[in-house]
């Protein structure tokens, strides 16, 4: 039986979470940081939240082992990250904090992941099909990409989650 007060995981849907709300859940406890970029325009964008971010597997997995941000790098809004604000450039049609987490690489979508309080971010271009990102999820939520390098888990890696036809 579960533990009487366990937190219920959403199943249903992944928890995205703005920049304030994932700041102030890692105080209470740090957890690993799974971003999403997008823009309103952009199809393979629309198709991951279709197909990989609707995956139960995937929902339950997140909602677990990350904090999930959803975050459209071209809405003209400013973001306070660990004290720094970050503008919207409106020259450039982007939010600086996308600019700096994609590393001036603009392509969307692009996965961002974040060790506990926001450490070392690592952007992950491309649309990422649910066999794809289970592999990544994984390596990074288990910790394995601390004692092993990607090239040498991906060898060894089954995947168990199915994409919905």
């Amino acid at each position: 039986a579960p533990a009487v007060n366990a937190p219920r995981i959403d199943t249903t849907k992944i928890t995205w979470m703005s920049w304030d709300e994932v700041q102030v859940a890692m105080k209470k406890e740090p957890r690993k940081v799974w971003v999403d970029i997008y823009t309103d325009w952009c199809g393979w964008c629309k198709r991951m939240d279709k197909t990989t971010f609707s995956n139960t597997d995937v929902i339950k997995y997140m909602n677990t082992k990350f904090y999930a941000v959803k975050f459209n790098a071209e809405k003209p809004e400013d973001i306070m990250l660990l004290g720094k604000m970050y503008k919207y450039n409106a020259d450039n049609k982007i939010n600086e904090l996308a600019m700096q987490l994609m590393r001036g690489q603009l392509s969307y979508p692009t996965s961002v992941f974040m060790e506990e309080n926001f450490q070392n971010p690592n952007p992950i271009p491309g649309y990422l099909p649910v066999s794809q990102i289970e592999a990544i999820l994984k390596f990074l939520g288990e910790g394995i990409y601390k004692s092993q390098k990607w090239e040498d888990y991906q060898k060894t890696f089954t995947g168990t989650w199915k994409e919905a036809m």
